[in-house]
């Protein structure tokens, strides 16, 4: 019972790196180029939002892979991905819902790892590899 215990908090740490380490990438990117930011703003105000509401993109990309790497409330940083990812693919990647790319993968490959990866986390919790484990 141990062992499979350990197997699956260590599964939960991999998970939580993975997705909490490869999305906080572009959340440095958007820092590091903050006019990207006036992309996402186009995007929120043809779909007829405000365009403030770009700057969630730092919560989405920052501040919930932290709390997912740390395991720290990670259920709800994985629950923010997921909402970021549901934005990101109605605002800029719903007209790739059925493409495949030239090598026969899913146009949207990249933004399901990242929001089913926050789903698992979110629905799995941190696991005990974690500063607040749940």
């Amino acid at each position: 019972m141990y062992e499979t215990s350990f197997g699956i908090a260590f599964g939960q740490l991999i998970l939580r790196l993975t997705v909490g380490g490869l999305m906080l990438l572009h959340g440095v990117h958007k820092i590091l180029h903050p006019e990207t930011l006036n992309f996402i703003s186009g995007n929120l105000e043809t779909a007829g939002l405000p365009s403030f509401l770009a700057y969630g993109v730092y919560i989405g990309e920052v501040l919930a892979p932290l709390l997912i790497i740390f395991g720290v409330w990670a259920r709800l940083g994985g629950l923010i991905i997921v909402v970021n990812m549901i934005f990101a693919v109605a605002l800029v990647h719903g007209d790739h819902l059925m493409l495949l790319t030239e090598h026969g993968g899913w146009r949207l490959e990249l933004q399901a790892f990242f929001l089913f990866g926050g789903l698992a986390i979110f629905s799995m919790g941190s696991g005990r590899f974690a500063l607040n484990p749940d």
